[in-house]
């Protein structure tokens, strides 16, 4: 079993790999996700000015609890709408250290189905 500092070091670097590439501009905001055991949220973020445009998360309430794929598909659906309101029509997926598989996948998909190209 590897040290929990050795992982945390892994978990960064493939976070700052992923961020060089995508930087967010009033044009196409990036689309920052985190996710948890317990929970998922996601943020619109412009670089250029240094704001956040809308955010959703499972800790509000009226949101399903928990970290799952439902949970997260249920937060895709309500970032691309947010977005739409804000007047995005684009955005840049910032997946941090996380693979594109499962959860990440799932809310991709749903902000696609809403409308929102990635």
């Amino acid at each position: 079993m590897r040290p929990k500092k050795i992982i945390n070091n892994q978990r960064l670097r493939r976070t700052y790999r992923v961020r060089k590439k995508v930087r967010g501009d009033a044009d196409r905001p990036r689309l920052c996700v985190n996710r948890t055991l317990k929970h998922f949220s996601a943020q619109l973020i412009d670089d250029a000015s240094g704001k956040t445009l809308a955010s959703a998360s499972t800790k509000s309430e009226g949101i399903a609890q928990g970290g799952n794929c439902d949970a997260a598909k249920q937060i895709g659906e309500i970032i691309a709408k947010k977005a739409s309101d804000a007047g995005v029509k684009s955005v840049r997926l910032d997946r941090g250290h996380c693979r594109y598989h499962g959860r990440v996948a799932a809310f991709a998909e749903a902000v696609r189905s809403s409308g929102i190209e990635l």
